[in-house]
């Protein structure tokens, strides 16, 4: 029989004076909440049961009674407490344990129980943003079953929530359904890990912004851009979120269906961000040329420059955008001729139009190029851009050591050697070692094997194939993109070193 003493007066958070009657109830007639907000573990887990089994409750559990139920559920915070009690008696039989001290209050309502959880959770600060919302919109559907109407609008759930002691703002719960609704589905991981909400809202922000661009210029495929978004954002869902990989992956996305510049997409999507228009004409596709007759000369010092382009025929308009390594002094015709008096040859390489020429925009370029690559073969966390500095991008470490147990060979094959082609790009390993240990990020394997000097670490952690393999294993499968995007980077590369050493610029500062 329970043992019952006098009612005591309780205050509501509503400031509605309620009965509260203290009594003690066996452990066994006391149910946990189902609809607890709360479904992570509880991290104080362990301090809370050290208490209880040292001193017992220190505070009465309140508690309250569906109509017509016989057991009891708590009210108002207190499931860990429960659990915790449970545990031990079932652990230890004491008495102590069988027997809780409670108080009861009368019967209001689901929604009545449900928002006491929340502001008990949430006066601890024990919620997740997504625990919240998702508390916040469960209340909303047993409000409008208690009110006797189909849906809430915000404005009336806002009223409501305020009313019953929980202020919510209408801008909050709007913020909170686009988290339920359209981000659970999605990135559960995430969010569970504790996702807040700046970081809600920057997602929202960016699929706001990328949608509209995708609908301006991806005529032909409107419809597809909710699925690509959500593809992405399944993709890199994880416990360590990073909404600049699903950019970046979006950025890429649209460029390559616009066959567009992602310098320009980049360009676009920054200026919708900021709530500004911006208008760029749109770039025609970089055309290949003939390779042309090429000069090396050695500047002082160093050693000889890469392949240079030589001028167009002299009856040719020059273009505005032209290669700023090619001689201006030089004519067409003296090129043939030396190039018919050398029976070798020349040496050539893939030059483009519409290139540009100073430092800042080479590296951009490189960096364009390398993170196209790197999305496209499933490494593109890898790739930092390096926009004042070095070759415009680095590698931030190896690949993730589990793909060698995820890939076919072949696959895990052009994975690594592509890896190595950007790392030369790059110059990992030749550039200055201060200037590369100070962007890789601590404890991982490239920072490890480059400090240590440790080239077996390296070779260990990506797999190193002979470069005479380079033909079967990589260039033979790249797709045509890829092909073109790696054949764009070396020339790239070349093209930044001569800019450098003619303008007597330090490639590493």
């Amino acid at each position: 029989m329970d043992k019952q003493t006098p009612p005591v007066e309780v205050t509501r958070a509503d400031h509605v004076q309620v009965q509260a009657q203290a009594l003690e109830l066996p452990i066994d007639r006391i149910q946990p909440y189902e609809h607890n907000p709360r479904h992570t573990p509880n991290p104080a887990y362990d301090r809370i049961r050290d208490s209880i089994r040292i001193q017992g409750l220190d505070q009465p559990l309140i508690v309250t009674q569906r109509p017509g139920a016989v057991d009891y559920i708590v009210q108002a915070g207190g499931n860990t407490r429960l659990l915790i009690m449970k545990q031990l008696f079932e652990e230890t039989g004491e008495r102590r344990y069988a027997l809780v001290p409670c108080l009861l209050r009368p019967w209001r309502g689901e929604s009545d129980v449900l928002l006491a959880h929340l502001r008990e959770n949430d006066l601890r600060g024990d919620l997740t943003f997504i625990e919240k919302a998702r508390a916040v919109l469960e209340a909303r559907r047993m409000l409008a079953e208690e009110r006797g109407l189909e849906e809430l609008t915000q404005r009336h759930l806002e009223r409501e929530l305020r009313d019953a002691g929980y202020r919510v703002s209408q801008g909050r719960i709007s913020q909170m359904e686009y988290a339920v609704f359209r981000l659970w589905p999605l990135i559960p991981q995430a969010l569970e890990n504790g996702m807040g909400r700046p970081q809600v809202e920057r997602i929202r922000a960016l699929e706001r912004a990328a949608e509209s661009v995708w609908h301006e210029r991806c005529e032909d495929a409107r419809d597809e851009f909710g699925a690509v978004f959500a593809a992405l954002c399944k993709r890199y869902d994880g416990t360590a979120w990073d909404t600049d990989l699903v950019r970046e992956a979006l950025e890429t996305e649209i460029a390559e269906e616009t066959k567009s510049s992602i310098h320009t997409i980049r360009v676009v999507l920054d200026a919708r961000l900021a709530g500004r228009e911006l208008v760029i004409p749109e770039i025609e596709p970089e055309a290949e040329v003939e390779p042309s007759v090429v000069e090396n000369r050695n500047p002082a010092g160093g050693d000889a420059h890469p392949a240079r382009e030589i001028d167009q025929p002299a009856d040719r308009e020059q273009s505005e955008q032209a290669d700023s390594t090619a001689d201006p002094d030089r004519s067409f015709e003296q090129a043939d001729a030396t190039a018919a008096a050398d029976p070798q040859p020349p040496a050539a390489t893939l030059i483009t139009n519409n290139v540009p020429t100073d430092l800042k925009s080479l590296r951009g370029r490189a960096w364009t190029l390398a993170a196209r690559l790197a999305q496209r073969n499933g490494i593109g966390d890898l790739v930092e851009p390096l926009p004042s500095d070095g070759l415009g991008f680095f590698l931030r470490d190896v690949p993730d050591p589990v793909l060698a147990g995820q890939l076919d060979e072949e696959s895990l094959s052009q994975l690594s050697m592509l890896w190595w082609q950007l790392a030369a790009c790059a110059e990992l390993t030749y550039a200055p070692l201060e200037s590369i240990l100070r962007l890789l990020p601590d404890g991982s394997i490239l920072r490890r094997a480059l400090e240590m000097q440790d080239a077996d670490l390296l070779f260990k952690s990506i797999w190193t194939l002979d470069p005479g393999q380079s033909g079967y294993r990589l260039w033979r499968l790249l797709d045509d993109r890829d092909w073109q995007d790696l054949i764009q980077l070396m020339d790239t590369y070349r093209r930044i070193r001569v800019a450098a050493a003619d303008s007597g610029a330090r490639i590493w500062g």
